[in-house]
């Protein structure tokens, strides 16, 4: 399919990217699939056994090639790791990385899967930027470890913590974050669907705001298994270690349309791709405006290309028209391919 990447804006702050969000004000891409990539929490166990079983040329490739940057056996860790070595995040993310880059790489080379746009949700546009051709594999490897690294060394120092509340809006749990006698930082952290907001910050603050949630009406409060309390001003103190990692990697202007989780809308050059990746680590990740701005550009069906589901289920609920698909293991693989979605 082709396509015209937009006019960079004008560089400068991220949140005038944000405020300039407009779905409507991109070209239409229609009947075309969106390759939705997984971030941190997809993880399991075995993850890319059934890639390995299935396509040991393809997929075998990307994994030993990710393990070979990394230092690690990264392929045997995706297949017969435990899931406290993958609870680790300096494993956990480079792992999630490879395994969608295996499994794209997979579907594209052959079986000619061709998105007409990428989207990553957190860790994932990592993988949606190899995807595009804005970035190297090995460099997306090496920033990913050292994205990582960094996440857990805040981790170390602070005591975080990161909760999904769930059956409040996003704006009525922003007010909760806001409320007065809060006992440190806590902040949304994602924007996951319409009904599911996850907060981040200090242990108490986000234990007090998860007590408020649950008073205000919320199904569910659920604090998340991580090592580090991720998208919030905690980690802003990392962006400029991170900044120079990435200033040390080159980044291409895009060859497929990508939607970007931090603003939720198009990437428009490689040097936006490299400003939006540093404010990703302290900036809320917009999955819910993704989503409305692929409906809104006509994208479909949409594809979860990785390990897990949980994307699916977000397009599912935010998009109830739109075809999902995933690609979790060799069934629905097998069904993807039937289906003709590519």
């Amino acid at each position: 399919m082709s396509f015209t990447i937009p006019a960079p804006g004008v560089p400068g702050v991220f949140e005038e990217e944000v405020a300039r969000r407009d779905p409507a004000a991109e070209p239409p891409h229609t009947g075309s699939a969106l390759a939705m990539f997984p971030g941190q929490g997809s993880q399991r166990p075995g993850m890319a056994q059934h890639l390995l079983a299935r396509y040991p040329d393809s997929a075998g490739r990307v994994l030993r090639d990710a393990g070979r940057t990394l230092g690690v056996p990264l392929a045997e860790i995706c297949v017969s790791g435990t899931a406290e070595q993958l609870a680790q995040t300096e494993i956990t993310q480079p792992a999630v990385l490879a395994v969608g880059l295996a499994t794209y790489e997979a579907l594209r080379g052959e079986h000619g899967f061709t998105p007409a746009a990428v989207a990553g949700h957190s860790l994932g546009e990592y993988t949606a930027l190899v995807a595009a051709g804005v970035l190297a594999p090995d460099d997306a490897v090496r920033l990913v470890l050292r994205r990582s690294t960094l996440m857990a060394e805040v981790g170390k120092r602070v005591v975080g913590a990161m909760s999904a509340v769930v059956g409040l809006s996003s704006a009525r749990v922003e007010a909760l974050c806001r409320q007065g006698g809060t006992p440190g930082v806590v902040e949304v952290a994602n924007y996951n669907e319409e009904w599911q907001t996850v907060i981040s910050g200090e242990f108490a603050a986000v234990t007090e705001v998860g007590r408020r949630a649950g008073d205000a009406g919320a199904e569910r409060v659920v604090p998340l298994r991580v090592s580090a309390p991720f998208h919030c001003s905690l980690m802003r103190e990392i962006e400029p270690e991170f900044a120079a990692a990435l200033d040390r990697c080159s980044f291409a202007d895009p060859r497929i349309p990508v939607l970007s989780s931090v603003t939720g809308t198009w990437v428009r050059s490689g040097a936006q791709a490299r400003r939006l990746l540093r404010a990703q680590l302290a900036g809320p990740v917009r999955w819910l405006d993704v989503l409305h701005t692929a409906r809104a550009a006509g994208l479909g069906p949409y594809v979860e290309t990785g390990p897990g589901r949980v994307l699916s289920g977000f397009a599912r609920h935010t998009v109830p028209e739109a075809t999902v698909r995933s690609t979790n293991d060799t069934r629905h693989i097998t069904a993807l391919l039937r289906a003709g979605a590519h």
